[in-house]
């Protein structure tokens, strides 16, 4: 993690080479991380082997979560996917840790390739929140740079746009998060390649984030909310129902 958090430092210093000087839009590999390197190669292998998934999600750790186990029940995710998702052949693309521009890269080194979806969901845009603190000025292009890259590498699919979840991690995270969200609901009203979602509702009470509905502060020790659990996901999952019925069949 100190490598990488020193290579996005470098790579600010020299904003210049990249497109309008963002960070957040420059293609970031993590592949001196082992686990990563290895997470990397497993789902190119997984794309080769199931060229027929209809539903293809790209993501960070919330996404990964789709996959958790945790065996206490709240963090019993897995049969959500295998509901709504896994009979669709869809594809988890969600790494932990990745931030927009980490995406980027894996979309420009082939994790997709050959893969023809009917819908690929996205959900990226919390770690940009997180310690590399980059703001909304920089990950709203930086989101609409993931779009871009998605459409040209599936233009058959539909790509179904989510906006950051809400978290329990600081005001700055939120203001930044509804700046965000704001923003590419306008970006996206009336495009007929891209549906912007925000659903980040359905895990909140009151107006804000519901701590009763994330894993993290159950951890020990406990944690921001930032990943929902079970109960959270299926609320996503449901929200989003309609949608995947509309564009996959």
């Amino acid at each position: 993690m100190r490598r990488w958090l020193l290579a996005c430092a470098l790579l600010a210093a020299s904003g210049a080479a990249w497109a309008k000087g963002n960070i957040a839009m420059a293609p970031i590999g993590r592949m001196d991380l082992p686990w990563w390197h290895r997470q990397f190669d497993e789902s190119r292998a997984e794309a080769r082997a199931d060229l027929g998934a209809r539903i293809v999600w790209l993501g960070d750790s919330i996404t990964y979560y789709w996959q958790r186990q945790g065996g206490h029940g709240y963090d019993d995710v897995r049969p959500v996917w295998d509901q709504y998702y896994a009979p669709y052949q869809a594809l988890d693309f969600g790494f932990i840790g990745d931030t927009t521009a980490s995406l980027i890269w894996r979309l420009d080194h082939g994790q997709v390739a050959g893969l023809h979806p009917r819908l690929v969901i996205i959900l990226i845009g919390a770690n940009n929140f997180g310690r590399v603190h980059w703001d909304a000025a920089m990950t709203v292009p930086a989101v609409e740079a993931v779009v871009k890259n998605a459409h040209q590498r599936l233009p058959g699919a539909h790509i179904l746009l989510l906006g950051v979840l809400p978290s329990i991690r600081s005001a700055w995270v939120d203001e930044q998060t509804l700046a965000t969200n704001a923003a590419l609901a306008r970006h996206y009203a009336g495009s007929a390649e891209v549906t912007f979602m925000d659903v980040g509702g359905v895990l909140e009470q009151g107006g804000k984030a519901d701590a009763g509905l994330f894993v993290d502060p159950r951890l020990t020790p406990p944690a921001p909310a930032l990943h929902p659990d079970a109960q959270g996901m299926r609320r996503i999952a449901e929200a989003l129902a309609p949608v995947v019925a509309r564009y996959v069949k």
